[in-house]
């Protein structure tokens, strides 16, 4: 089981080892063995199975092995913190599934290997959704063992408002940086804490987002080969988060949109957990993603304002 939080400095390179040793891992070039090798739907979708079947972890056993009374304040904050974060998860899932069958549907008959795509897109969804069950129910739990205030019913019904559509490169471009930050401070809270069983969690919580990320890349690097979807449209969403006073910056924005659709977790997280969140690594991340979607390289907050520009013709 792949636990080392290090592959998030080089997703490509990860991904390449683990196609090379025979294991299980994410397709890193979707569309061409979809489109030009014209593989089954269904060895795709066994792909998944087996990469969700190595990758599974015992929650329970994990959240039982950590010695409550050896962790810090900090520790405490950053698990009630994350067990809400990791509430928004499911509703964003939901929403990929139907999204995607919509998406199939829509290119049935124009696009048969796009379709085919969208299909393991959603079917992919499934392992995601049930992945990110683990994390939300571990941090929660551990939460209440500690005698904090854990979700309420009300805060659950609240959180699980599902996002509207979108664009289908927009979105999954959305999720790769969501999980980029969340991998980038689990990452942090792994390194932060002095109890081997909480740091055991969170790397293991950490890898998986790593892993969905990269199954978001692969997703929407599929969408731009097809050619029926546009880079600018990565970078516009990328443009969203690391602009100053973007979205990577959370509560910390000088204005935060009221919205009455869906929560972003982001939009409420306390200072606490944000204050060992590593901005400048995360942009850094976001535009390694982007190279690997796009192909197009940037290296800055910036570059990424100047790329999204000249890709709309401004």
């Amino acid at each position: 089981m792949q636990t080392n939080l290090s592959v998030i400095d080089d997703i490509s390179a990860h991904t390449s080892r683990t196609q090379s040793r025979g294991t299980a891992g994410v397709i890193p070039d979707l569309w061409n063995v979809i489109a030009v090798q014209k593989r089954p739907l269904m060895e795709v979708i066994w792909e998944q199975q087996r990469l969700h079947e190595a990758r599974r972890w015992n929650a329970v056993a994990l959240v039982d092995a950590i010695d409550l009374a050896a962790l810090s304040d900090e520790d405490k904050l950053a698990l009630q913190m994350a067990g809400q974060a990791e509430l928004t998860t499911k509703p964003g899932a939901d929403r990929l599934a139907h999204q995607a069958d919509v998406e199939c549907r829509r290119w049935q008959g124009k696009n048969a290997a796009l379709a085919s795509v969208m299909q393991a897109l959603g079917t992919w969804s499934r392992y995601w959704n049930e992945e990110e069950a683990h994390h939300e129910s571990s941090f929660d739990q551990l939460t209440r063992r500690l005698g904090l205030e854990g979700a309420t019913d009300e805060m659950v019904l609240q959180y699980r408002k599902i996002f509207p559509d979108d664009d289908m490169l927009r979105t999954l471009v959305l999720l790769a940086i969501s999980e980029i930050v969340a991998s980038v401070n689990y990452a942090n809270g792994s390194r932060a804490t002095k109890d081997p069983g909480l740091k055991a969690l969170f790397k293991h919580v950490g890898a998986d987002e790593v892993q969905h990320m990269t199954n978001f890349v692969s997703f929407a690097k599929a969408l731009v080969d097809s050619g029926e979807y546009h880079a600018k449209d990565a970078f516009a969403v990328a443009h969203f988060f690391v602009r100053e006073d973007g979205e990577l910056q959370g509560s910390r924005r000088g204005k935060i949109e009221e919205r009455d659709t869906h929560v972003n977790w982001w939009d409420h997280i306390d200072d606490g957990l944000e204050a060992v969140a590593n901005h400048k690594r995360k942009v850094t991340l976001v535009c390694n993603m982007l190279e690997r979607v796009t192909g197009i390289r940037v290296d800055s907050a910036e570059a990424v304002e100047e790329m999204w520009m000249e890709l709309v013709g401004c």
